[in-house]
């Protein structure tokens, strides 16, 4: 098992060499803007999202970033995308909805684009300790619907950490192409 704190820096660095210089990413669900703002300083042209206006406010702070508001059902295009990093963003979509989302993002990306999306590991959905909604898969799950979207799997890696709630949790990591 891999540490959450330092493992996400390393999954951003690979993403972003994955993808072609000046290339053009989606950081859906972008929350401060953080992951964006490394992208943007790496050339890459990024297109952050996030739901919560505060995170659009927050992120639209880092040189570079560009952030708008908008939630899952909002994504739409075809072959617009070198590559989509959804870091713990889509746990936060219904059981119904994602695999739909999956199927929209597939769609949004250039063929061999790069999908990377970290997810909780469990089982069930509902809000946490502090009200966020989450829905939760086990691994065969999450990539049996990955596969089924007709993303390639390439790497994944399980993981703990403690969340923003403050409980600890497993998590998985999972990159892919479309």
């Amino acid at each position: 098992m891999v540490k959450a704190d330092t493992f996400g820096d390393r999954q951003l660095q690979r993403f972003i060499n994955a993808l072609p210089a000046g290339g053009r990413a989606l950081d859906l669900g972008c929350g401060p803007g953080n992951a964006a703002a490394t992208m943007a300083q790496a050339g890459l042209t990024v297109e952050a999202t996030d739901a919560s206006t505060e995170m659009v406010s927050l992120a639209n702070k880092h040189t570079g970033v560009t952030a708008t508001q908008a939630v899952f059902e909002d994504i739409a295009g075809r072959a617009t995308y070198d590559g989509v990093w959804a870091n713990f963003s889509l746990l936060h979509a219904t059981r119904a909805e994602f695999p739909t989302h999956l199927a929209a993002l597939h769609k949004a990306l250039k063929p061999g684009g790069t999908f990377y999306i970290g997810m909780k590991l469990g089982s069930g959905q509902g809000p946490d300790r502090i009200g966020r909604f989450y829905t939760y898969y086990s691994q065969e799950e999450l990539e049996d619907h990955m596969t089924q979207a007709g993303f390639t799997i390439t790497d994944r890696t399980l993981g703990n950490g403690v969340g923003l709630d403050g409980k600890p949790s497993d998590w998985i990591a999972v990159t892919s192409h479309a």
